[in-house]
């Protein structure tokens, strides 16, 4: 995972935070580029009461993500893990 994170104001509108979301990395049970979309990542791990979540990000550099969403996991997403 790359040194910084930087968040978008809508990486918080499902009401999760940045606490749930450095734990949805740090729990990560699947990364990888969303369906049909080269420059879109997904992260599935859990929020800080081990509820799963979906995180959302795009790569800047080497170094950088850009982190713009994160919700409650949904089907759609949970079937990419297959």
């Amino acid at each position: 995972m790359a040194d910084n994170i930087l968040y978008t104001q809508s990486a918080f509108k499902h009401g999760y935070t940045q606490d749930d979301i450095e734990r949805a990395i740090e729990t990560k049970i699947y990364e990888d580029n969303l369906k049909g979309e080269d420059d879109i990542y997904v992260i599935i791990g859990f929020d800080t009461v081990a509820n799963p979540i979906e995180v959302f990000y795009n790569i800047i550099d080497d170094e950088t993500i850009r982190i713009f969403h994160a919700m409650e996991l949904r089907d759609n997403i949970a079937a990419q893990m297959d």
